[in-house]
């Protein structure tokens, strides 16, 4: 349907004076009152025309997503019954067909719209005044309603939770190991609280806040709430509570800030979640829940996995430049199932099925490429990794199962043929005979391991118990191999301490050959990996080897101001990269203070920790919506 076209005032020429020329005769330089009146109304009905179609447009926030022949990907199909009604509360999702039905209304509103604003271009100017000054009256009560503050969550029961404080080593030297960790925690926390509060991170030597886009640059606190459950589990009671208070006053969500998605769900969902689960305080589930909304606009997309970044006012969502062509990545949106299955126990809403889709893919020799386009739902550039990119995907399988008490045998199914894909076609034992898992890059093993790939020997541990064939030794032994070859990549070092990444090549095994892969920043993967191996082996080296990594980080991280990152393992005299990274207070020391704790403080028998170290009750009674 067309209207006839109104020409802007812009569009019309004027023809031009010269300097001191007379108007030619035919030609008036002003306009009679009336020809102004005209103007005026032809103006007002323009942007009433505006105004008015910006009112009748269907509104898009009632539509989450399109369903395009994707079922259940982001949530589950509901049917609809019959009569068209449904239960109170119940979401409603649009099945197949529903395209046709939504471009109807779309059209028809448009229609409705258009034949309104041509009887608003016959009445009179007061009259459209009037009717303008109404609209904007009624957005300004519709802003004031959705300003009333939250809906209250529905009331479920707490899960019991057990070993949540103490664990006191009964060896005298283990406990003196143990409280030198927590030395180090109060020395971190208390050099930012003294000079980076509120910020997001410190940079400890020039001791002030520091930030960076993941956290869309806004002071958000990440330190503050990644921190919280560590000095909970550590007994750091008046600590906590500082923190606690710093949420309840100053975390604000409705900042305009592009965000990660993954980071910000396992750093502030986890850590949120995780201070719930501890203490009890119920601000903690608040602020989880009115951060999961703000997060939600990230999952409109054809397919329904996420964009990397969303801007948390806007909800506009986009993935990282330096993605292949435009992709999401694996480590990032299949690192949300854990935390999002807890808020659907807490909230009642439905969680995401993002596994149905990649169910449905083909799969090259078996392994998960690294990017996966969400518009198309299509493989990017064959990479793939069990370090960046890839990692906590495998970790998120495991853990999803054992979340569910060991019943959601459909998570459990994909991680054993996930890790038998990569134990073929990935793992390796080098010349010196460690045992290393490489990258994958279009059909080529590329013969380099990551530190973040140093928690897998956690995850073949943790995951040997359930494992097909009988492979649970097996498996056990894996990640004593995998542990072992960490330790080297640290002990070949001149601090002690593990590059980002090193290779096994060219008569060169666990050793950083790049500059730019020399550094570390604080990393927790290998003391991740060391903890669970002694949780199931009790193993004494393991408390060694943590011990080592405890004291060079004591002696060449710590500065006046904090700890920081340090550019070249292997230099004597090594210069900072002046960061204190949140995940240090989050999972290095945590892991630590574990470590040299009596197993029953946080048994892997009642909890599960998400890949930010953030502990999670695994037999809360959840609803599990296949």
């Amino acid at each position: 349907m067309t209207t006839p076209a109104l020409l802007p005032l812009s569009g019309r020429r004027i023809p031009t004076l010269s300097p001191g020329a007379s108007s030619f005769p035919h030609h008036r330089a002003t306009l009679r009152l009336s020809e102004k009146f005209i103007l005026l109304l032809i103006l007002s009905a323009f942007i009433t025309l505006c105004f008015g179609a910006f009112f009748f447009l269907p509104d898009n926030s009632k539509h989450k997503r399109f369903d395009l022949g994707l079922e259940d990907v982001l949530i589950p199909h509901i049917d609809s019954p019959k009569g068209g009604k449904h239960a109170a509360g119940q979401v409603v999702i649009h099945g197949q067909g529903g395209h046709d039905d939504l471009r109807d209304k779309i059209r028809a509103d448009h229609e409705r719209a258009l034949q309104e604003a041509k009887e608003k271009l016959r009445k009179s100017r007061e009259e459209l005044q009037a009717e303008i000054q109404t609209e904007k009256s009624k957005v300004v009560e519709d802003l004031k309603k959705k300003d009333t503050g939250p809906k209250p969550l529905p009331p479920v029961p707490m899960p019991q939770v057990v070993g949540v404080s103490d664990g006191e080593p009964p060896e005298p030297d283990v406990k003196e190991k143990r409280d030198k960790i927590r030395e180090m925690m109060k020395h971190a926390w208390d050099s930012y609280r003294q000079y980076g509060w509120g910020h997001n991170e410190l940079k400890p030597l020039a001791k002030k806040g520091h930030s960076t886009n993941i956290f869309g640059n806004s002071q958000m606190g990440a330190t503050i709430v990644d921190a919280l459950d560590t000095l909970y589990i550590m007994g750091l009671h008046e600590e906590f509570k500082d923190g606690q208070e710093w949420i309840e006053q100053n975390l604000d969500f409705g900042v305009n800030a592009e965000v990660s998605v993954f980071e910000v769900n396992i750093r502030f969902i986890g850590g949120l979640l995780a201070a719930y689960y501890l203490s009890g305080q119920e601000v903690f589930k608040l602020k989880a829940v009115q951060l999961a909304e703000k997060l939600l606009p990230a999952f409109n997309t054809p397919t329904g996995i996420p964009w990397a970044m969303v801007n948390l006012k806007s909800g506009v969502g986009r993935n990282w430049g330096w993605a292949s062509a435009g992709s999401s990545i694996l480590a990032e949106f299949g690192t949300l199932h854990m935390e999002f299955v807890h808020l659907t126990y807490l909230t009642g809403n439905p969680v995401m099925h993002i596994r149905k889709l990649l169910a449905k893919m083909d799969r090259p020799n078996g392994l998960y490429p690294n990017y996966l386009n969400p518009r198309t739902g299509r493989w990017g550039q064959h990479h793939t990794s069990v370090g960046g990119l890839g990692d906590s995907f495998y970790e998120y399988l495991l853990k999803a199962w054992l979340m569910s008490d060991k019943t959601d045998t459909e998570a459990r199914k994909t991680y054993d043929d996930a890790i038998e894909a990569i134990e073929r076609h990935l793992i390796r034992k080098s010349n010196g005979g460690l045992t290393f898992i490489g990258e994958w890059k279009n059909g080529h093993l590329e013969r380099k391991m990551g530190h973040l790939t140093c928690f897998a020997g956690g995850m073949f541990a943790l995951g040997a118990d359930g494992s097909p064939d009988d492979k649970a030794g097996h498996y056990l032994q894996l990640g004593a191999e995998i542990a072992h070859t960490c330790h080297e990549s640290y002990d070949r070092t001149v601090l002690k301490l593990g590059p980002e990444a090193f290779k096994f090549d060219s008569g060169l095994e666990a050793v950083a050959v790049r500059q730019n892969e020399k550094y570390y920043i604080l990393r927790p993967e290998v003391i991740e990996t060391y903890w669970y191996m002694w949780r199931f082996t009790h193993d004494p080296k393991y408390r060694q080897w943590g011990w080592e990594a405890a004291q060079a980080i004591d002696k060449y991280c710590r500065v006046s101001g904090g700890f920081s990152g340090v550019k070249d393992v292997y230099s004597s005299n090594p210069t900072y990269d002046d960061v204190q990274q949140s995940f240090f207070l989050a999972e290095t020391l945590k892991y630590l203070y574990l470590l040299f704790s009596s197993d029953n403080l946080i048994p892997l028998e009642n909890w599960v920790f998400n890949t930010e170290a953030h502990p999670l009750p695994d037999r809360a009674p959840i609803r599990r919506l296949d």
